[in-house]
């Protein structure tokens, strides 16, 4: 009896030592962090009616090189839009970020290429240059992302994108137009690969009432006109 006595706590014990160590290597392990999912902003919605677009680009018969030239400046972005991360908001005037989700570049940078896709594609232009760029142009597009959001308040969520735009005269450096543009997209759920496909959507409405915006200040514009040589403004032109 005393023999059994004394082997049953030091099973005991060493039962408890060996469970310890274990929970102790456990500790020890490296936690695993998720990694991020990375989205972008991309033409996929422009795809189908890129090729409708460019099929009555030149049926109106006009002289496409008497057309301006426009550059596209690289768009600014408002503070806390000018990053990676996908915002959202769940009350007004907070800004939040999902933890493991991103935007592949920044917005700006994702958003230029389209911009000017969608302005070429309209046929208004003789030419669309992104700047930086050697090309002398006749208009300038500033333009602003003033918002790119995954709204919560209401259900079921919305993305939000607004783009403020401006079209600039280079030779005389008067702003002929200015508009902001908005639209609300809805979400098919409350997750952010759900918000990204509405950003795209949001965005694609965007970017084709800018192109038409564009269109119009080229219809509005008119080149500069210079005195030919020898008028009474030079002192030959007596």
């Amino acid at each position: 009896m005393t023999q059994l006595s004394f082997t049953s706590p030091c099973r005991l014990g060493a039962a408890l030592l060996f469970l310890s160590l274990l929970g102790a290597c456990g500790a020890l392990q490296p936690t695993t962090t998720p990694l991020p999912a990375f989205y972008s902003l991309d033409s996929t919605h422009r795809e189908a009616t890129t090729a409708a677009v460019k099929s009555r680009r030149w049926r109106d018969g006009t002289d496409r090189s008497q057309a301006p030239t426009l550059i596209v400046n690289q768009p600014h972005a408002a503070a806390g839009f000018d990053s990676q991360r996908i915002l959202y908001v769940r009350e007004p005037h907070k800004l939040e970020y999902f933890a493991h989700s991103e935007w592949v570049d920044t917005p700006a940078r994702m958003i230029v290429p389209l911009i000017v896709a969608a302005v070429e594609n309209s046929g208004a232009f003789r030419a669309v240059v992104l700047t930086p760029s050697a090309a002398a142009g006749d208009l300038r597009l500033d333009t602003e992302i003033v918002r790119l959001q995954q709204d919560f308040v209401s259900r079921p969520s919305q993305v939000r994108f607004t783009l403020r735009a401006y079209v600039v005269d280079n030779a005389t450096r008067q702003v002929l137009a200015q508009r902001e543009f908005d639209a609300s997209v809805a979400a098919a759920g409350d997750d952010p690969r759900s918000g990204v496909i509405a950003a795209n959507r949001a965005v694609h409405e965007v970017l084709e009432s800018l192109a038409g915006f564009c269109s119009e200040s080229a219809g509005r514009w008119q080149p500069a006109t210079r005195s030919p040589p020898g008028t009474a403004d030079s002192p030959s032109g007596r």
